[in-house]
């Protein structure tokens, strides 16, 4: 599919979610949701496989390497076919489109929202205000990897000649999360000679460990900030220069510090060669932003080619999302299977079980992706939305998570709707392993929909005072997303995944998944009351709690207790 076009230069003038003169709540297939909603929601998933021998075949997708079996969903076909009719009337497939085109979707900033660039194939084209952007983002890759090169091969050394042999990356919400997690997830991939770390939280004491042991000599630190005047990732920029330049003096600055930024004149300022300043751009949000520059550590860590096999990754499932009929569009019927949860059956968490502990950062990863872009309250067109939004995403890798919170799935109260992730094939080289984890994933996916029964339970000869104890319900629904094996091209296809998931479920909701306005309140707060609690004699005007706060915060600092 070509999506080679001029965007339009106006924010107003992308295609809007559906009619926004309508309700999505009065729309004639929203209505029909709801009738079909009542209609089956008192059916099993164990009633639904018994009178269906094709269920399993008939709710599967493949795409771009990944298995999707979504059978084990509270859904019959009339069910997918009325969610696919409000992915029409909606303009999934429009809305769609537009993006890949690089029209300015993200109505609200007046931006594209152009993270399928950072992946598209050299030679492509995306214009935006006149420019080709996918030659800009190969530039920055040929870059990325010349210096990713040397540091790997010794090249690129310290101020005193010594080696590098650590990174740290010092960001915040996406220039650290993405990173962090795509290291943690290919580290088999990694090179042993080179440790990555990652400082994001102020908290001093992140800062304290991740320097911990550390020789200023071999450690290179890269600055994750698009206008490198993040209050955070500055906080911690000017600490770990202090600690370089303490060792080392001010001169080691430009041999230990690169910066992923837009402002040239903040970096020079801080010290660092514009010349080791990798950028991107305003069209990436922080939480897309992974195979920008931001990408700069997994990429030291991997090495170049396995970061451009992640892209591929990232690039095939674009395709798939493009080219795939909605019938069997991955992200599309994932996206929509969260809208039928969330909406119809009102639940409102939805869980993400990795059987990798290589994916452990992988649900804090999909909670800012998925909560950041689609916790909003209002429409495109501004006005309060009537219905719930984003769903509250949490997890843990299985198994460990099934002997602490999977027993509120089984017998708890809440619908919680859970993605469990699983890979066939493990780089450990410990079978007996990989098979019991696997055999888990499988297991409390049956046990998820098909419970435990008090008749059953009396034949296995349970005693009867226990039976109402030991009973499960089931009827818990879940998908399962098999990989052939955890690799960089599967891991960039799964991201790839759940950002056009959660594409659907903004574009049928009808608000702005890249936008993040909420954030912002917090940190002009924090600005303020900075100020406040470093000078005793200001005049500190909040409400009474906040003062009183603020207040026991200055009494308890001082080494005297005093204020």
């Amino acid at each position: 599919m070509d999506h080679s076009s001029e965007a339009s230069s106006h924010a107003g003038q992308s295609p809007l979610s559906g009619d926004e003169s309508s309700k999505l709540t009065d729309l004639p297939q929203w209505r029909a949701l709801e009738a079909h909603y009542q209609a089956i929601k008192g059916l099993t998933l164990r009633g639904l496989f018994d009178s269906d021998p094709g269920r399993a075949a008939r709710f599967t997708a493949r795409g771009a390497g990944l298995f999707f079996d979504y059978s084990k969903n509270r859904i019959t076909p009339e069910t997918m076919r009325l969610l696919l009719d409000l992915a029409r009337v909606r303009g999934v497939e429009k809305r769609r489109d537009a993006m890949f085109r690089g029209e300015r979707i993200n109505d609200t900033e007046g931006r594209p929202a152009l993270h399928v660039a950072l992946r598209a194939k050299k030679g492509h084209k995306i214009e935006v205000d006149g420019r080709d952007v996918v030659s800009s983002v190969h530039e920055v890759l040929e870059r990325m990897a010349a210096f990713a090169d040397r540091v790997r091969s010794g090249t690129w050394t310290g101020f005193t000649g010594k080696r590098i042999r650590t990174v740290i990356n010092i960001g915040i919400g996406g220039s650290y999360l993405g990173p962090e997690m795509a290291y943690q997830a290919l580290r088999s991939f990694a090179d042993p000679l080179l440790s990555v770390r990652f400082i994001a939280n102020v908290d001093g004491e992140e800062f304290r460990a991740a320097t911990d042991g550390l020789d200023p000599a071999e450690t290179l630190f890269i600055i994750c900030s698009k206008t490198f005047t993040t209050q955070e990732t500055m906080v911690n920029a000017r600490t770990a220069r202090q600690w370089c330049v303490g060792a080392l003096g001010s001169d080691a600055v430009a041999s230990h510090f690169v910066a992923v930024s837009t402002n040239g004149a903040e970096v020079a300022r801080f010290g660092i060669d514009p010349d080791h300043m990798f950028v991107f751009w305003d069209w990436v949000g922080g939480r897309y932003s992974l195979g920008s520059a931001v990408g700069l550590s997994t990429m030291i860590a991997i090495g170049s080619e396995h970061f451009s096999e992640m892209l591929a990754g990232f690039r095939a499932m674009d395709e798939h999302f493009c080219q795939a009929p909605p019938e069997s569009n991955m992200p599309m019927l994932m996206g929509l299977l969260t809208v039928w949860y969330n909406n119809f059956f009102r639940a409102e968490t939805q869980a993400i079980l990795p059987y990798s502990k290589a994916l452990a950062r992988l649900p804090a990863y999909l909670e800012q992706l998925q909560m950041e872009s689609n916790g909003k309250h209002v429409t495109l067109a501004g006005r309060p939305v009537t219905y719930q939004t984003g769903p509250i995403i949490w997890g843990e890798p299985g198994v460990d998570a099934q002997h602490s919170f999977y027993q509120l799935f089984h017998q708890g109260t809440k619908l919680v709707p859970c993605d469990l992730i699983g890979f066939c094939r493990s780089d450990a080289k410990l079978p007996v392993h990989h098979d019991l984890l696997m055999v888990n994933l499988f297991a409390q996916a049956e046990a998820l929909a098909f419970g435990q029964s008090a008749a059953t339970l009396a034949e296995e000869g349970v005693p009867p005072v226990q039976i109402p104890f030991r009973v499960c319900d089931g009827n818990r629904p879940s998908n399962v997303i098999l990989g052939e094996r955890l690799t960089p091209c599967s891991l960039g296809a799964l991201i790839a995944l759940y950002e056009h998931s959660v594409f659907t479920q903004g574009v049928v909701w009808g608000i702005d998944s890249f936008d993040q306005w909420g954030v912002e309140l917090g940190k002009v707060l924090a600005r303020r009351i900075s100020a406040e609690i470093q000078d005793a004699d200001t005049v500190v005007s909040h409400d009474s709690s906040t003062q009183a706060l603020i207040a026991q915060y200055r009494l308890w600092r001082s080494p005297k207790g005093e204020a």
